[in-house]
């Protein structure tokens, strides 16, 4: 099971094999939190999301098909759906810091490092906040989940050029939101 496609585990998965599942799981679930982390800026509700994709996952596979969006892409529709059915439920959208998704990995830095970083995290997070949704959604998608630009194309049903439009406009609305910050 070394280099198994999602196509090939999805294959496995519905034919009742737990270890194809568990795979999936395993690919997929960094990347899927850090996502949901970054929309619900709480790591135990985003725990809470995450493991309802999962289970949403297992129990859509059967309507999940191998032709249409890539697998990938498709978890990552279940991800956004729950996160805005979380906010419509919240009656708010919060904003997240972009540290706190550095956290779970932040090893041996010094303290200096940490509040630097996080001064500067807090920075690029209100700055995103004043994006247009779909520039926020790319950004995130691309330099915080670490997608590729065919990566998010799929997951957000766009084409290439549209997704790299609007990361361009995107970091030049946000280097401009940080320059204006960082002057005044």
């Amino acid at each position: 099971m070394l280099d198994s496609s999602d196509a090939d585990l999805v294959r496995r998965a519905r034919k009742g094999d737990v270890n194809a599942i568990g795979e999936l799981y395993d690919r997929h679930h960094r990347r899927i939190f850090r996502y949901v982390w970054s929309h619900v800026r709480d790591q135990h509700l985003a725990e809470d999301l995450t493991g309802e994709v999962f289970l949403r996952m297992v129990t859509g596979l059967a309507n999940y098909r191998l032709k249409g969006v890539p697998f990938q892409a498709w978890l990552y529709r279940i991800a956004h759906n729950l996160t805005v059915d979380h906010h419509r439920k919240a009656g708010r959208h919060e904003l997240v810091p972009l540290y706190h998704a550095d956290e779970l990995s932040e090893g041996g830095n010094s303290p200096f490092e940490i509040v630097e970083h996080r001064l500067t995290a807090e920075q690029v997070q209100h700055a995103l906040g004043g994006l247009d949704p779909l520039q926020h959604e790319v950004v995130t998608l691309r330099f915080l989940v670490g997608l590729s630009l065919r990566e998010t194309a799929q997951t957000l049903g766009k084409t290439i050029a549209a997704v790299k439009s609007l990361q361009h406009r995107g970091l030049v609305a946000l280097r401009v939101a940080l320059e204006n910050r960082g002057a005044g």
